[in-house]
């Protein structure tokens, strides 16, 4: 298959998916999440608003690839404190390290869902990241932009990337877990 410039979708193996080429995520309709336990016990969730990213439809779904840049400092966890200590240099460390990247190295599909794996670099540490994908479908907007839907979740260790920060607790356990759920729900428009 090649691009066809003028239809937004195809079926490959009786599916229907997007069709082949860029895919500009839109900011504005993209929520890229994290989750993580507050004394263990509540979750605490924030997001990223400053979002550039790409995904590129392969012919072939699994020659497909995503590539983006995050603003660390767009953190928005729905506290300010909370979010300038996660700017601070106990996390993310904003005025050395202001972006973070995901590139893509390999996916795997399936119908409409799959596995994508990519190095995560943030504050200048890389590390595999493995995310379950699933296409939600297509619509068009009322502007005429093509827009393909697609979630994706997965699990990380924090101090796999240098984010240790932590205080012990009185009862037992620490105040920030390690472990951080990532949750992504992304618009992408059609490049044309």
């Amino acid at each position: 298959m090649t691009d066809d410039t003028t239809t937004p979708t195809r079926v490959v193996d009786g599916v229907e998916l997007p069709a082949a080429g860029a895919w500009k995520v839109d900011p504005g309709h993209a929520e890229v999440g994290f989750v993580g336990r507050h004394f263990m016990l509540t979750k605490v969730r924030g997001r990223f608003t400053g979002v550039d990213a790409t995904v590129r439809i392969g012919d072939r779904p699994e020659d497909s690839r995503v590539t983006a840049v995050i603003d660390m400092a767009s953190v928005d966890s729905g506290d300010r404190t909370r979010d300038d200590h996660l700017r601070s240099g106990d996390f993310f460390d904003v005025e050395k390290h202001p972006k973070a990247t995901f590139e893509s190295t390999s996916v795997a599909w399936d119908g409409k869902s799959g596995k994508m794996d990519g190095d995560l670099t943030i504050k200048g540490v890389t590390r595999p990241v493995s995310l379950a994908v699933d296409y939600l479908g297509y619509a068009r907007d009322p502007w005429g932009n093509d827009r393909a839907v697609f979630s994706a979740h997965g699990k990380i260790d924090r101090e796999d990337w240098g984010l240790t920060w932590n205080m012990a607790l009185e009862t037992g356990g620490i105040l920030v877990s390690k472990e951080i759920e990532l949750s992504l729900e992304i618009e992408a428009i059609r490049e044309t």
